[in-house]
Formats: C-alpha cells, sequence, structure tokens
C-alpha cells in the first residue's frame, strides 16, 4: 500500500464485483450472461424514476433492456437488467453530484487561501479546480481509490507531470499524469467514471477532464483530498 512503485500504477481499468457506495452485490438472482432478467428488484421505483420509466415497481421486458444498458455503460456486472442496491447505488451518486450544481465548495471544506488548488471530494466523487472562493473549473465526477486502495487525504502538491506515462506494474497507459502524493495522480481513463470499484489510489478523469487540468495546473500547485469515498 505504501511502496510508490505499487501506488504509482494509479488506476487501472478494472471490473469485478466490489460494489461502490457500500453496496453488497450479493442480491442479483443468478442469471445466465448476456440474458435479461424478469425479476424485480428491490430498487425498482427509485431505478425506473431515475431513467424515466413509468414507475410502477414492477419489471417489464423495456425496464430490463433501459437497466442493462445503464449496467453496460457503466461497467456494472452483472449487467442483466436487476434494478439491485449496486445499480441504484450509482445511481443515486449521480443525483447527489448533480445537486452539487456550481457550489462545490459551499461547505468550505477546500481551503480558500491557497490561490488556485484542485479539490477533490471523495464522498460525492467529485473534483474541481479553484482559485482563491473563485470556481476556475468544474465540478467534475471523477473515480477514486477503491477498498484497500483508499486516496490519502490531506493537502499536497502537484510533484510532478508527465503526459504519457505508463504504469510500470500493470504496463497500463496513464495519459496526463500529474502525481501529487506518492503514486496518487489526476490522470485520465477509458472507462465509467462511475465504474466499480474504482481506482488504485489515483483520481481517474475522462480525457476531456484530464486535459483541462493539464493546462489549468503547474508543478507546485496544490491538492486538497478530503472525505471518505462510500464503501471504503
Amino acid at each position: 500500500m505504501g511502496d510508490h512503485r505499487r501506488r504509482i500504477v494509479g488506476a487501472a481499468a478494472v471490473t469485478g464485483l466490489v460494489a461502490p457506495l457500500a453496496l453488497a452485490l450479493g442480491t442479483a438472482p443468478a442469471q445466465a450472461a448476456g440474458s435479461c432478467t424478469t425479476q424485480t428488484g428491490p430498487y425498482q421505483k427509485q431505478v425506473e424514476k431515475f431513467l424515466g420509466r413509468p414507475v410502477d415497481g414492477k419489471q417489464s421486458a423495456t425496464d430490463c433492456k433501459a437497466v442493462k444498458a445503464f449496467q453496460t455503460k457503466h461497467g456494472i456486472t452483472p449487467n442483466i437488467g436487476y434494478a439491485g442496491p449496486v445499480t441504484w447505488g450509482v445511481m443515486d451518486l449521480m443525483n447527489k453530484q448533480k445537486a452539487v450544481g456550481t457550489t462545490p465548495n459551499k461547505a468550505g471544506k477546500c481551503p480558500v487561501n491557497k490561490g488556485r488548488i484542485a479539490c477533490v471530494n471523495l464522498t460525492l466523487q467529485i473534483s474541481w479546480i479553484q482559485d482563491g472562493k473563485n470556481l476556475v473549473y468544474g465540478p467534475v465526477p471523477v473515480r477514486t481509490g477503491r477498498n484497500g486502495y483508499e486516496t490519502r487525504t490531506g493537502l499536497k502538491k502537484i510533484y510532478w507531470r508527465h503526459i504519457d506515462h505508463v504504469s510500470s506494474i500493470y504496463n497500463v497507459p496513464m495519459p496526463y499524469s500529474q502525481f501529487f502524493d506518492g503514486g496518487e495522480a489526476f490522470h485520465s481513463v477509458g472507462v465509467s467514471m462511475w465504474n466499480p470499484p474504482g481506482s488504485h489510489g489515483c483520481v481517474n478523469m475522462t480525457k476531456t477532464t484530464a486535459k483541462k487540468y493539464w493546462s489549468l495546473l503547474k508543478t507546485g500547485d496544490d491538492v486538497f483530498v478530503y472525505g471518505r469515498k462510500p464503501g471504503t
């Protein structure tokens, strides 16, 4: 965990059954790969509402198709259209992220006396750049460390930038890497920001966001990470 070589991998694209938001997948029904379940999930109504489906709390073929598409898009497994806790957990997080609007530092937890600083809220899985009290960019969804590889909290500084970095352990690309704590860095990945279970400690971003962070930040700029990712 503390070994620099192990941490520098950041966050390779990983899939698995570890659930985000402290939710277990164990309630999903057994189903053949590629099929669509007919079973009604415990979060059927919530999922139907999120997806703009008729909210009747009963699974239908069209409900399943919509849920399955969402699961496939975000790497939620098994992607059989079941409205279970993992799927609803991701949707609930999306709702909370959307509710932040343009005031990500409303609670004042990210320092406003450091000039330009990149802030990371692990609880809501969002990041933004501010300068004093002025919002410069964001907030945007990010994907941080999974259970056992939690992104470390506290005030840090960007100490090394490598635009074409490749992990020396997993041999995976980490484009637009900006390292701020051991092997932890901002960098882009090719998976959904809501893809469970999370990174190996790095703060994953879309390519668009990572490129913007690369253009707005420089070596020596501050980074502040706070909160706790649900499920860690």
